[in-house]
């Protein structure tokens, strides 16, 4: 028997003595015997220990003793330590892991420590963690992330918020991104004031937190950051923030209402700029206000543009229409994107009918690239008819690569694959032959053999 299995049936004879005499004498014992675990030069043995610091020796007294322990261990149990002691959720050992942060030169050190201040730490930890947000490695702001968001206590988020209103761009963003992942409600007020600061990465940042926590009551309020937003990005991406929270009103068709009644109260340059945003939104009163728009000649352009953002295909025929008959070409072409984009979306309509309307659509087109965006939407309809659209584009040097991974995002479904295997694998086979993409013709080979392919993770921005 091994001296780690001794150890463990030693400390469940003594686990089990303290459960049947509870007196202070058994826990002193048990308390004494992981303490002599924890100086041991044998990993396996400290790991032990470790976990009995998670799980048993209840009491302040015991995590005192425990923590006193820090400084005197060697680096890996000292880090190994610190993390017992945060699962163990007694504050009573925060004094130790706060001056073993403040003392200890070892990034892996203060990085266990950062990460136990998030389950042992106070409101006064605040500002030690929010200033490793700028000043610390890499790898410490990470934590200081992390001991941010799980960090106990009422006024912990409250405290963020009041920070904000002296802090660096840089660290704002940090602290705004930090209450969106506490679903820090109580701080909306000031993270709507950021929707208006006058730094873009600032107000990017509010806007999206508001996307993730308020309710539609408060648009009126993110519409005053899409219109300090700049155009083309920033504004997107606040567009779709408001998007996002009216979507959180079950009925579609009341969507607009929050934003509708906003815009209300606006000037009319102001409700001007909300109809790209409106047509985000969607919905029966949304349309009735933006095809008003498109009837009027100042605001044709800014209607259609709003019709173009239409978030489903109920506009289709109405793109389609615009796409065949607007005066400008520019509308025309921004008509036939927007097409290109809903068409294929699912809804009451037929494959069939989807895939019609993208065929139609591809007919109409005289940009490669408009027919590139064609054979990449036609992955949305899972259909051997499909299969056949793309396929003959597998030959054609604009549109090749596209055609062919197409075919593979098609053949990915192993139900529609399967369905019609001789059909696919011999498409599978003219895409290996002809596509220059490796990753494109390890899929075609792996799908043909009936093997799977793990799509790569999209890193998450911290």
């Amino acid at each position: 028997m091994t001296k780690a299995c001794l150890v463990f049936c030693g400390l469940g004879c003594a686990g089990l003595a303290f459960c049947c005499a509870r007196s202070a004498t058994a826990q002193d014992d048990l308390t004494q015997l992981i303490v002599e675990l924890l100086k041991d030069p044998d990993k396996d043995i400290r790991s032990l220990a470790f976990e009995q610091i998670r799980n048993e020796a209840p009491g302040e007294a015991a995590t005192r003793k425990f923590a006193e322990l820090l400084p005197g261990l060697p680096a890996d149990a000292q880090v190994g330590l610190l993390g017992a002691l945060g699962d163990r959720g007694d504050r009573a050992a925060a004094p130790a892991v706060r001056n073993l942060l403040t003392s200890s030169k070892d990034e892996e050190i203060r990085i266990a420590a950062v990460k136990a201040l998030g389950r042992l730490g106070q409101p006064d930890d605040l500002s030690v963690l929010v200033q490793l947000l700028l000043t610390g490695s890499q790898a410490e702001q990470d934590a200081a992330r992390r001991s941010l968001i799980v960090l106990p206590g009422d006024g912990i988020s409250a405290a963020m918020a009041k920070l904000m209103d002296d802090s660096p761009a840089a660290q704002r963003v940090a602290l705004i991104e930090i209450l969106a992942a506490r679903h820090a409600r109580n701080t909306i007020p000031s993270i709507l004031k950021a929707a208006v600061h006058d730094d873009p990465l600032v107000r990017g940042a509010a806007m999206e937190a508001l996307s993730k926590i308020v309710e539609p009551a408060h648009v009126a309020g993110m519409v005053q950051g899409v219109l300090k937003a700049e155009r083309g990005r920033e504004r997107d991406a606040a567009e779709k923030a408001v998007m996002l929270v009216c979507q959180r009103i079950e009925d579609p068709r009341q969507q607009a209402a929050p934003l509708l009644e906003a815009m209300d109260d606006l000037s009319s340059a102001n409700r001007r700029t909300l109809l790209s945003t409106l047509g985000r939104v969607g919905g029966p009163d949304a349309r009735e206000v933006v095809e008003e728009a498109v009837s009027g000649g100042d605001l044709h352009g800014d209607g259609i543009r709003a019709l173009c953002n239409w978030p489903d295909a109920s506009i289709a025929f109405r793109l389609l229409a615009l796409a065949r008959t607007e005066q400008h070409e520019s509308h025309r072409r921004m008509a036939l994107q927007a097409l290109i984009r809903v068409a294929p979306l699912p809804d009451e309509r037929s494959d069939q009918l989807r895939l019609d309307l993208l065929r139609t659509a591809m007919a109409m087109c005289s940009e490669d690239t408009d027919r590139r965006l064609v054979l990449d939407r036609a992955k949305a309809i899972r259909t051997t008819e499909s299969l056949r659209f793309v396929l003959p584009y597998t030959d054609q040097d604009p549109y090749a690569e596209q055609a062919c991974l197409t075919v593979v995002e098609l053949a990915h479904h192993s139900s529609l694959r399967e369905a019609h295997r001789a059909e696919f694998h011999a498409a599978l086979d003219h895409v290996s032959q002809v596509s220059q993409d490796a990753t494109v013709v390890d899929r075609a080979q792996r799908y043909k053999n009936g093997q799977t392919w793990v799509r790569p993770a999209v890193p998450v921005s911290q």
